[in-house]
């Protein structure tokens, strides 16, 4: 059993991790949860004396169990564990035929994920320049997934956000998901950045969708977006490009579970589109 300090710092590692991952700054988890940012700072750096009921606040803030911030995620799912027990216990010979019946019985499911290619990524990846490009490509219907819960909700994402906070949007982002996932044709779909950290949202969405991490420097993230004229990444955030950083590395292993990968960094539009439709020559 870990000591009380190496508990206490354990448990701040979780929360600042989770916090990352979704992109939230210290100040806006203090917000989201009702609790001080001092709170907050005492309990990432393992400082803190823990309290439940504040501790519960911030899970929820985070999206998450308590659990989830008292112990660290499992290494591999159930499911994986079952399937790994199941080929050991499959001579070699049988293997091929193993393989023929998964094709027959889930071929038909994998040649409709195929038809719904999902792009993911930062903002300044390139998603909602190559989105419809790649759409056009493919004859394939364009879908932003923002522009799906703006309309849901009735509210420009500058407004929902401070109405209803991150849990809100989320609540919409895994509707507005499921809606689309139900619908026959084909399409292209761009997804915000922070879905990667909504377990049962991102699973959804792999599940369901071929995704492709379209992936850059966090220095060609920042120049993009501020490209486009949208000066919020820096506004009132001197340590904008650091928080950039933290928030990479953190998703870092959640975007690799992608069907593929594509830099688009130092690349021009047509450039980057080649090699996105490379990736997706099945």
């Amino acid at each position: 059993m870990p000591t009380d300090h190496a508990f206490l710092h354990g448990v701040g590692s979780r929360v600042r991790e989770l916090r990352e991952r979704r992109g939230m700054t210290r100040k806006a988890l203090a917000r989201e949860a009702d609790v001080s940012e001092r709170y907050l700072g005492l309990l990432e750096t393992g400082e803190g004396n823990i309290s439940i009921v504040l501790l519960r606040h911030v899970a929820a803030a985070l999206n998450a169990q308590v659990a989830d911030l008292l112990e660290p995620e499992p290494a591999a799912s159930n499911v994986s564990r079952l399937i790994a027990r199941l080929l050991q216990t499959v001579p070699p010979h049988r293997l091929e035929e193993l393989i023929l019946r998964l094709m027959r019985d889930f071929g038909r499911a994998e040649a409709a994920r195929r038809q719904r290619i999902a792009l993911i990524g930062l903002r300044g990846a390139g998603k909602s320049t190559l989105g419809p490009r790649l759409a056009a490509q493919l004859d394939y219907r364009y879908v932003e997934l923002d522009a799906e819960i703006e309309r849901a909700s009735g509210l420009p994402l500058s407004e929902l956000f401070p109405l209803y906070g991150q849990a809100g949007y989320r609540r919409y982002e895994r509707r507005c998901l499921e809606r689309l996932l139900a619908e026959a044709s084909p399409m292209v779909l761009a997804v915000g950045g922070g879905i990667v950290a909504e377990g049962d949202t991102f699973d959804l969405l792999l599940t369901h969708c071929y995704t492709v991490w379209l992936r850059a420097s966090p220095e060609e993230h920042m120049a993009r977006v501020i490209g486009q004229g949208d000066l919020r990444p820096m506004a009132g955030n001197t340590e904008a490009m650091e928080d950039l950083k933290r928030i990479l590395i953190a998703r870092d292993p959640l975007y690799r579970k992608a069907d593929a990968v594509v830099d688009t960094s130092g690349l021009d539009v047509e450039t980057s589109l080649a090699r996105l439709s490379a990736q997706l020559a099945f």
